[in-house]
């Protein structure tokens, strides 16, 4: 796994989120559109990617999916579904992630860690090192290690 300094990759990533954000009001005007995920955190390093959060009424969640389908997005699989949540990846060569969420919902986190990050810079370095560590592990190994991270930061255990 390789990480990117903030310089390397936030202006494209930003870029990217804004050219999304319209693509998505055009499609559902009601929702929240945010950008999430470390490009979105001041000098966070990352793997590049770019994650957006799009928030909706929950009895529009499953319309909403298929909406957004058309812009180039499949349901991921091998990740938590539910009816208030329901990621899906770019089947382009753009490394983006929507994550679909009921407004009001548990799944508000996204922008709850976001901000405490943004709010905080000795836990964006404390992120930063925990990725730095985790360079070589698996996927797997990874995903466990920073929902950890996320976790600690959301109780504030």
């Amino acid at each position: 796994m390789k990480f990117y300094r903030a310089e390397q990759y936030q202006a494209s990533c930003e870029d990217l989120f804004l050219r999304y954000e319209r693509e998505v009001k055009n499609l559902l005007p009601n929702a929240r559109v945010e950008h999430v995920g470390a490009s979105s955190i001041p000098l966070a390093i990352s793997k590049g990617d770019l994650d957006i959060f799009i928030g909706v009424e929950s009895d529009e969640l499953e319309a909403a999916v298929q909406i957004l389908t058309t812009l180039g997005f499949k349901e991921k699989v091998d990740t938590l579904r539910t009816s208030e949540l329901c990621m899906l990846e770019s089947r382009s060569s753009d490394d983006v992630a929507f994550q679909l969420v009921a407004n009001g919902s548990e799944f508000e986190f996204f922008l709850i860690f976001r901000d405490k990050l943004r709010a905080d810079p000795s836990l964006v370095q404390q992120y930063n090192e925990l990725k730095m560590s985790c360079e070589g592990l698996s996927q797997d190994d990874y995903r466990r290690k920073k929902s950890d991270f996320i976790n600690h930061v959301l109780t504030g255990a």
